[in-house]
């Protein structure tokens, strides 16, 4: 048996002050997403936005069902929409954001699995890292150069 081990750096942000403008300008992008979310079941609003090489932003939140599996994820919307729209289009950076109708969101909040899976794909498509910056409503900003730092071994195309 030999062991493997996988290691990961990710880049952290004491808060959306200290990101480059260019990040701050797309979170709040991903914030005005979070506001439009519609999660009357979960009451937890997510907002991602997407920074194209065509110099084009598109965005998206999380909309739910009562039918649950049916809804679909803030970053899957944003993404199949960048894809559907700009398919010849690079994703450059992605932000996301989430808050609770609950409680305060102070911890960066990263994609959940299945959103993870779908910017992989992308990243394998284009051939190229999609930066991604993350947080809650408020708070530290957490940084991936990559996906692949976040779901480091991806079940992608080439194995089928």
């Amino acid at each position: 048996m030999k062991e493997l081990k996988i290691e990961t750096t990710l880049q952290v942000y004491e808060d959306l002050d200290e990101v480059p403008n260019e990040v701050q300008q797309l979170m709040n992008e991903a914030i005005n997403a979070r506001n439009n979310a519609y999660s009357p079941y979960s009451k937890f609003n997510v907002g991602a936005a997407i920074l194209l090489d065509n110099g084009e932003t598109v965005s998206g939140s999380n909309q739910e069902n009562a039918s649950y599996p049916s809804g679909l994820c803030a970053e899957r919307t944003a993404i199949y929409y960048a894809g559907a729209k700009y398919p010849k289009a690079k994703m450059l950076k992605m932000a996301l954001t989430a808050s609770s109708q609950n409680q305060v969101t102070s911890k960066p909040i990263p994609p959940c699995g299945a959103c993870r899976q779908a910017i992989a794909e992308y990243e394998v498509k284009q051939n190229l890292p999609i930066e991604i910056y993350f947080m809650g409503a408020e708070g530290k900003v957490v940084k991936s150069n990559s996906l692949a730092n976040l779901l480091p071994l991806i079940f992608e195309s080439s194995v089928l």
